[in-house]
């Protein structure tokens, strides 16, 4: 999920940046700082996309850096359990696939990546045995966030594509159009009998005007 978030803390301005104005460097030292930054309550910082305000400046002896209290804005993107997510898959392994999802990789293991037995091949690619659905490096897909571990520096995210509505896009627009015929084929099963059972009525009170 992404998120807008106001965040106030100290920036230290390195002394290579006291040339600038006092806000170019510490909107540099902030792009700096918190570039590519994760922190569980936080999540992953894509952007610093603006500072609003920046205190005075404060010097630590022994430290030739400034130290600025200052308010900024981020943009973050935070997983959450059971939140969609869309991405390419950037790795086979025969334990599984990685997708990229443009902030953060993704796992699926091997046996959440469709719903059939799956097997690695050769060729670098996980197949369906009874359904003969391919997925390979490259893919484009459509996941659910089923697993969160913050164990070391970034998070271990785990999907699935087992459950309707999920898994390659190749393979969503197929069952939706699965979908659309048998709903089709239904109704116009469900319109021939109605119209047998009016031709029905019809004869029958055809046959009582006789008598």
């Amino acid at each position: 999920m992404f998120y807008l978030t106001e965040v106030e803390d100290y920036v230290r301005v390195d002394p290579k940046l006291f040339g600038l104005p006092t806000s170019d460097s510490v909107r540099e030292q902030l792009d700096e700082t918190y570039g590519d930054y994760y922190e569980k309550e936080l999540g992953r910082v894509i952007s610093v996309v603006e500072v609003l305000n920046v205190g005075e400046g404060v010097i630590i002896p022994g430290d030739g850096a400034a130290y600025y209290r200052c308010n900024f804005k981020l943009l973050v993107w935070k997983p959450e359990l059971q939140e969609y997510v869309y991405g390419k898959v950037s790795e086979i392994t025969n334990f599984g696939a990685f997708i990229d999802l443009g902030v953060m990789r993704g796992m699926i293991h091997i046996s959440q990546t469709m719903d059939d037995y799956v097997s690695f091949s050769e060729a670098g690619s996980l197949s369906g045995k009874s359904s003969g659905r391919v997925l390979k490096d490259g893919d484009l897909c459509v996941a659910r966030v089923v697993a969160i571990s913050h164990k070391g520096d970034d998070p271990k995210i785990g999907l699935t594509m087992r459950q309707p509505g999920l898994g390659k896009i190749e393979w969503i627009k197929e069952d939706k159009a699965k979908r659309e015929a048998e709903t089709k084929k239904a109704a116009k099963k469900d319109e021939g009998k109605s119209k047998e059972g009016k031709e029905s009525k019809g004869k029958a009170k055809a046959g009582k005007g006789k008598k």
